[in-house]
């Protein structure tokens, strides 16, 4: 329970279906968190308001070290390399479907819920992951590190609701959170500006001092302030005076430069991946839909088995650090993290 109305709904419907249902809250809150994130200390009292309304046993569990170890430290050990994370899949994988998870078991739990917008259905003797239907609030891209075991132990309610039906159901029950607004951003990024962040955490690193914008020829346009500060398909910026607009196209972190081009030179046909995670793995080559970030848009691949991925068209801004997540029609497969 993060103290939002999605997370509280979710409660709310399980105790409806006859549930006996536990509300936990993690404490991940550091200096950095914004009141309105997902885990401030506000949320957590918000979250308390609400499981003493429904009437449940409520628990908040300290996970602050492992979110700074295994969240925060790798946001910016990924941005020192020139590289952009996301750490929304991060944390589902290491904390909310990981340590919580193992909380979960601890307490003798059956069942871990979530307020995901995201869809687990039991389909040809297996347990599929599936995107919301409402496409607007699909979360299963950042779900896909899931296994078949923990899909089978996952009740994500929200999956088949709009937003609007969701705040809807929440008035109707008198939560009250039902109105509260919905977290933006990343939860541990003061006013989402993850530049400062980044100063204000590693002020010494190589990644934040200056050096050269050059052109894909390797011609010298001007001066930048740290490759850390840049990414993928970046125009606004750069400082630098052209006759057509220039685009961020690479970041060489090893040679602390920014790398620009044409509008053209800012798609890419190919990619290849790291770290990859299939929840069930196809047989390869495989023609697949993918999406190379959090959003609704997908794209035609094949997917070959050394990870190598060729896009019908070619897609924008493909960004090392990002991930990039498959599916085979509504059901996710897998992903891993763009290279």
């Amino acid at each position: 329970m993060s103290g939002g109305v999605d997370s509280s709904l979710t409660a709310a419907i399980l105790i409806c279906k006859g549930y006996e249902v536990v509300g936990v809250t993690m404490q991940l809150e550091s200096d950095n968190f914004r009141e309105r994130s997902c885990c401030s200390s506000k949320d957590v009292d918000d979250a308390a308001a609400v499981a003493e309304k429904l009437g449940i046993d409520f628990h908040v569990v300290d996970f602050r070290a492992d979110f700074q170890k295994n969240v925060i430290n790798y946001f910016v050990a990924e941005y020192l390399n020139g590289r952009t994370p996301n750490p929304c899949v991060r944390c589902n994988k290491r904390i909310k479907f990981g340590k919580l998870f193992d909380f979960a078991d601890e307490i003798g739990a059956d069942f871990l819920a979530t307020g995901h917008y995201a869809r687990i259905v039991f389909e040809d003797n297996r347990y599929k992951l599936k995107k919301a239907l409402d496409i607007r609030k699909d979360q299963s891209y950042v779900l896909y590190n899931l296994t078949p075991e923990k899909l089978s132990r996952i009740i994500l309610p929200l999956g088949e609701m709009t937003k609007i039906e969701t705040r809807a159901l929440a008035e109707k029950l008198n939560l009250p959170v039902a109105q509260k607004p919905d977290s933006q951003e990343i939860c541990f990024i003061p006013d989402n500006d993850y530049k400062s962040f980044l100063q204000n955490f590693a002020p010494n690193a190589e990644a934040l001092q200056a050096g050269e914008i050059v052109d894909t020829a390797g011609k010298i346009l001007g001066r930048h302030n740290g490759v850390a500060n840049y990414t993928i398909g970046q125009r606004k910026g750069l400082g630098i005076a052209a006759p057509n607009p220039l685009y961020v196209v690479k970041i060489d972190a090893e040679n602390n430069q920014v790398i620009v081009g044409g509008a053209d030179e800012v798609f890419s046909s190919e990619l290849t991946a790291e770290n990859v995670h299939w929840i069930y793995e196809p047989a390869f080559p495989a023609r697949l839909t993918a999406k190379i970030r959090y959003g609704p848009r997908v794209a035609d691949c094949t997917v070959y088995e050394n990870l190598r991925v060729k896009f019908d068209t070619p897609q924008r801004a493909v960004t090392a650090g990002q991930s990039i997540v498959f599916y085979d029609g509504d059901e996710v497969l897998g992903g891993g993290v763009i290279r």
